[in-house]
């Protein structure tokens, strides 16, 4: 199991820049890079929202779920 975060798509989308969201989040553009990277094991349901309230976006517009090989398999 997988959890894609499409971050970057959606900012490309909307026409925003990452510090701009940063800035409106709170959170610093490194933090926002790791993000969007997927290195991160987490994210606050605090955080999700104030993304999506600034992309005017769903949670589901900015994170996928991708099944794992073995998982198909099985």
């Amino acid at each position: 199991m997988r959890i894609c975060i499409t971050l970057d798509v959606m900012l490309a989308r909307r026409k925003v820049t990452s510090r701009d969201l940063a800035r409106h989040v709170g959170i610093t553009e490194q933090n926002l890079s790791l993000l969007k990277s997927g290195k991160v094991k987490g994210i606050r349901f605090a955080t999700l929202e104030k993304i999506c309230e600034f992309l005017e976006c769903q949670p589901g517009d900015i994170l996928r779920y991708e099944a794992d090989a073995q998982s198909q398999a099985a």
